[in-house]
């Protein structure tokens, strides 16, 4: 058994707990946060030690995840490597590019296993789909989320969209070769509301749209791919596959089928709903964390698949600010 602790019980930092008490080959020894009033009262409601500093929580354990702001995760998985321990830690897994560069060297160095917390990766409707991802060359994504002051520190590009940047990567398999983006500043010093399109080395296209002062949430992404077509509803946790394949000629009454014309056939279009398997994916990427150090594999999502979507993140937000400053 796997002895995890937890640095920040904030809003995520509690949801974390919670998981990490529900799996059984975790010993949750503890946790730490920056708030004694937090801390005690999270203490008291889960029944489990608050650590007095951060560096007593990482000697006690073996796993340290770390679910504090992005500004601290540098400092927090470096002291947690240094002291010989592996690292589940939050997006975006950096503030600085050259910060994922220095922790994706000291594991290395140290041959300790850090995982990204991109959890869409583990969200069911996208696990179900999955298996019908081959090759998409165009794609369109939609995450809008209603107001809520909590975040507005960051821009909503390494907020929001950066979940979708990580998906994205992962479903395209290529390198990003052009990004285009613009955002607008509505609310706080940073875009509330930004679009990207991002051009890949194998033809595929990718367009991005994000808002966090949306009249109602929403969190969709389509993969368009030769004869077929594929819906992820993230937030619903349903998926669809529209595929196209040859007509065998013994249709029922309510097939759908294209005349492709003179000498080109017929084509039966099939609706499928894959089988979504209701999960909590925190749960799920946490649990993951544990079966890749115990069987020593690489984690579902390593910290270069981290740096990569915080690549693209920054390369969306400067081309935002090449814009802004345009309109001055």
């Amino acid at each position: 058994m796997l002895k995890i602790g937890v640095l920040g019980a904030g809003h995520l930092g509690k949801i974390h707990i919670k998981c990490i008490k529900d799996i059984a080959d975790y010993q949750l020894v503890g946790f730490y946060d920056a708030q004694p009033e937090n801390a005690k009262a999270v203490a008291e409601e889960h029944g489990i030690d608050s650590f007095d500093t951060i560096d007593s929580l990482i000697e006690a354990v073996d796993i340290v995840d770390i679910v504090t702001p992005t500004l601290s995760h540098f400092e927090c998985a470096q002291k947690a490597l240094n002291a010989g321990k592996h690292v589940f830690i939050e997006k975006p897994v950096t503030n600085t590019l050259a910060e994922a560069e220095s922790l994706i060297s000291l594991s290395k160095e140290k041959g300790l296993k850090i995982q990204v917390g991109h959890v869409e990766r583990f969200n069911p409707a996208f696990v179900a789909a999955q298996p019908y991802l081959k090759q998409p060359m165009f794609i369109e994504t939609h995450r809008l989320a209603q107001f809520n002051p909590r975040g507005l520190d960051v821009p909503v590009v390494l907020d929001l969209m950066i979940h979708d940047i990580d998906v994205i990567l992962k479903a395209v398999g290529s390198k990003v070769e052009k990004v285009s983006a613009s955002g607008v500043n509505v609310v706080a010093d940073t875009p509330d509301i930004a679009n990207a399109r991002l051009e890949f080395a194998n033809g595929c296209v990718a367009n991005l749209t994000t808002s966090r002062i949306a009249v109602k949430n929403m969190r969709k992404s389509r993969f368009f791919q030769r004869d077929a077509y594929v819906a992820v509803d993230f937030l619903e946790k349903k998926s669809e596959i529209v595929r196209m394949q040859d007509a065998k000629g013994d249709e029922g009454p309510f097939s759908m089928v294209l005349d492709l014309g003179e000498g080109k056939g017929k084509k039966e279009i099939i609706f499928e709903n894959p089988k979504v398997h209701p999960s909590n994916a925190i749960r799920e990427e946490l649990f993951t964390f544990h079966q890749a150090i115990k069987n020593d594999e690489q984690p579902i999502v390593t910290i270069e698949d981290g740096y990569e979507a915080l690549k693209v993140a920054y390369t969306i937000l400067e081309e935002i600010e090449k814009n802004l400053q345009k309109i001055g």
